[in-house]
């Protein structure tokens, strides 16, 4: 624990928490691209729900920025459309 100060002691440990809390919404986030790549073309369309709704759960937690979620969103519905456009749905 650095220094003596009460305030400085508890602002460490909050900081410990979050920093917790924060790099298992990462992960979570992670696993669900993952998950969404390893899809197959026929069920790309739930693993993109699955990682928009984890995504905006992140967002609203304050773990990433909106843009950031909404360019991974973006990456995503645009290889689910080109998978669509090859397959002839």
């Amino acid at each position: 624990m650095p220094r003596k100060h009460v305030s400085v002691q508890k602002r460490h440990r909050q900081s410990l928490v979050r920093n917790r809390r924060n790099r298992a919404v990462k992960s979570k986030i992670r696993k669900s691209v993952k998950a969404f790549d390893a899809a197959t073309p026929d069920t790309k369309e739930t693993a993109l729900r699955e990682a928009t709704s984890v995504a905006d759960q992140a967002v609203t937690k304050g773990v990433i920025h909106k843009n950031k979620a909404s360019r991974m969103k973006s990456r995503m519905a645009r290889k689910v459309n080109a998978a669509a456009k090859t397959s002839g749905k």
